[in-house]
């Protein structure tokens, strides 16, 4: 599969989260006049549209309760959610082809797995994968207010988050490793490193 977009788009990739690949996405865009696309804000229809097509994990996902979710064996998760994202990943790129033909794009998250943009050209010098540090993901997201509205229903809520978290270190463990086999940037952030900073190495990466 090739895009016409390959050339004009970067791509910030988030192997779990915590990392500021967000922040720094709206940053660029807003320094440097990028269209964002932030694909997690359609992650719920790409699921969806996905399920209608006929594509096993995200119709199996889409019916899970989250005591059915999150005990699971974290690497059975991991696994799972890499299968997820190579079924909505065409549907993503077709949205990104979707913007009129020479904008500027900056878009991010966990869905662009390395071996996915690969396979429809996107060069070195346009996608980034930013992985935090487990201990540094775990201080900063068990601090987020919406954590017990995602774990409700769940019988054991500190057994699923820590299911939740090390779901997210495995995961990022086999992106990060296919990041760097196939030659793309990897950032590590453990909180010592300030956004701006993280900001001025991805822009130097970008060649911005």
């Amino acid at each position: 599969m090739t895009s016409s977009l390959v050339g004009s788009e970067m791509c910030i990739r988030d192997s779990s989260p915590c990392s500021g690949k967000s922040t720094i996405a709206e940053m660029i865009a807003g320094k440097y006049d990028f269209n964002y696309f932030k694909v997690d804000d359609y992650l719920e229809q790409y699921m969806k549209k996905a399920q209608e097509d006929g594509k096993p994990l995200s119709g199996k996902a889409m019916r899970m309760s989250p005591e059915e979710t999150w005990m699971r064996k974290p690497r059975v998760q991991a696994e799972e959610e890499l299968e997820i994202y190579r079924e909505i990943f065409a549907y993503a790129w077709e949205a990104l082809n979707a913007f009129p033909k020479g904008k500027k794009i900056i878009t991010e998250g966990a869905a662009f797995l390395p071996e996915l943009v690969s396979a429809v050209g996107v060069d070195r010098k346009h996608y980034v994968n930013i992985v935090p540090v487990k201990e540094f993901q775990y201080h900063f997201y068990s601090q987020r207010p919406w954590i017990p509205y995602i774990l409700e229903g769940c019988t054991d809520k500190e057994k699923a988050f820590e299911n939740w978290m090390e779901r997210d270190a495995l995961f990022a463990e086999m992106v990060h490793a296919d990041a760097k086999q196939r030659g793309y940037a990897c950032l590590v952030t453990d909180g010592s490193v300030g956004i701006e900073d993280m900001f001025r190495a991805v822009c130097d990466l970008f060649e911005l």
